[in-house]
């Protein structure tokens, strides 16, 4: 880790957000910004109707902030026909986004380090309520956008690794900063206002891991896009911070991990692009992405040799014992815990075949069939990761009653970068997602095809409009 911390991180991160060009990024970087538009947008609906995103807006609601009118300082909460200042629409449309953990994820680049993160859920809808307020240009839009991403999760590369170890969750934390960069550059800050940001949004990081499984852990990316839109805001009003309250002496670093590692963002950002390399993996399924490599190599044994529910003795599932110590739902008692284990998203694909939005729901979780399944499940970690192992390599064995044991290793998810989604594959979840939260099919394929030149389009105000109840 970085023992000397001047400010280079965030006089780095600064200058990125206000120089990048929209002209100079790779068009496959545009493509895939599509696709993780359109995905989040499809949550974004599935989750408006979720009990974490709903009291949210009853907080905004009874408080004033948010309302039915027609304010054109106002944006609009998305699946609903409520509207509120900026920070607030972003905040409850973060929620809702994040609500079923469904949102894509941009993973580590190390082997031996745990603990991706989420970050178009906090800064896409930052972006979209500021340029429905102001009517920026589509291209605006996803450099603005594709800056936030990258802010935050090279700073989840950068940071040390002691930060997500001893609990911190950088989909609060980190996210800010990227929502931070993501709105200083659609309100046009200059770069000394946009340290100034960086400064701010280093007294408002803040998300521990072990609110997951509760709303506690979906307003993390609620908290950190709302503090985004607040830390420009008040940058560009003339508040003043540290220029190393990030990177400086008992900084967010120092404070929050154990140091950093420079080399991992300076000279980093957009080169190349996160969207590149590593990739951004998009989830096929509703719950923690630490558990889909198990759920794809449990789907695969069963398919390929013809396993019955009847027919398993046992399932034994290893992993490194970070992820063991991530997925801490071990006997869920509700649905939002049943996220982060294990043993509840195998049962339900031996039992039930899938594991999609209607199968992560307490009614599911109480069945007998799906207790007793979860009883036959033995989780543990392995001694120590082999040449080749990923940090988030999966061994199974699935060991039959008749005497037969299948053996299976997923070193990659269905959705990652080893496997990914392309804009079709992605318009099928979005479908799925919008149908769950009440949206018609005509509306859903407007959607679609507006997200198909987003990036083109004047404003992007007839696409939020599609996404209004």
């Amino acid at each position: 880790m970085a023992a000397d911390m001047t400010g280079e991180v965030t006089q780095a991160i600064a200058a990125f957000a206000a120089t990048a060009r929209f002209d100079d990024i790779p068009d496959t970087v545009i493509t895939r910004g599509r696709i993780h538009m359109l995905d989040t947008l499809g949550l974004a609906l599935a989750g408006a109707p979720s009990d974490a995103a709903r009291l949210l807006r009853e907080h905004l609601t009874s408080d004033g902030l948010a309302g039915t009118g027609d304010d054109v300082r106002r944006a609009t909460i998305f699946g609903t026909r409520l509207r509120a200042a900026p920070r607030f629409a972003a905040a409850a449309n973060a929620a809702a986004i994040h609500a079923d953990n469904f949102d894509d994820t941009t993973p580590q680049t190390r082997a031996d380090r745990t603990g991706g993160i989420h970050a178009s859920g906090a800064v896409l809808p930052v972006v979209l309520a500021l340029a429905e307020v102001s009517g920026a240009p589509g291209a605006d839009v996803f450099a603005a956008y594709l800056i936030g991403v990258e802010v935050a999760s090279r700073l989840n590369h950068a940071i040390g690794p002691r930060h997500y170890g001893d609990g911190f969750h950088t989909t609060g934390t980190l996210n800010v900063f990227g929502a931070a960069m993501a709105a200083g550059r659609l309100m046009q800050l200059d770069e000394a206002a946009l340290v100034r940001a960086v400064g701010l949004a280093a007294s408002r990081a803040s998300g521990v891991r072990r609110n997951f499984g509760t709303m506690a852990e979906v307003l993390h990316s609620a908290h950190a896009a709302e503090d985004g839109i607040v830390c420009a805001d008040l940058a560009a009003r003339g508040a003043t911070a540290a220029a190393d309250a990030l990177d400086g002496p008992v900084g967010y670093f120092g404070a929050a991990a154990d140091g950093f590692d420079g080399a991992e963002i300076v000279g980093r950002l957009g080169n190349p692009w996160v969207f590149e390399d590593p990739g951004v993996w998009i989830k096929p399924h509703p719950n923690g992405a630490l558990t889909h490599p198990g759920a794809a190599c449990l789907t695969s044994l069963m398919r390929e040799n013809d396993v019955r529910p009847a027919n398993i003795r046992e399932i034994r599932v290893r992993t490194n014992e970070r992820v063991l110590n991530t997925l801490i739902h071990h006997e869920p008692a509700s649905a939002m815990q049943a996220k982060f284990s294990m043993e509840f998203i195998l049962a339900v694909i031996a039992v039930d075949g899938r594991a999609g939005l209607g199968e992560f729901t307490d009614a599911n979780l109480a069945r007998a069939d799906m207790r007793d399944m979860m009883g036959r499940i033995a989780y543990s970690a392995y001694a120590s990761a082999e040449p080749g192992f990923t940090n988030v390599t999966t061994l199974l064995d699935v060991e039959l009653k008749d005497g037969r044991v299948l053996t299976g290793r997923a070193d990659h998810a269905s959705g990652s970068t080893a496997a990914p989604m392309d804009f079709d594959d992605v318009a099928g979840k979005f479908r799925e997602c919008a149908a769950f939260g009440g949206v018609d099919s005509d509306r859903a394929e407007a959607i679609v095809d507006a997200v198909r030149g987003a990036d083109r389009a004047g404003t992007i105000r007839e696409l939020v409009r599609l996404l209004k109840r």
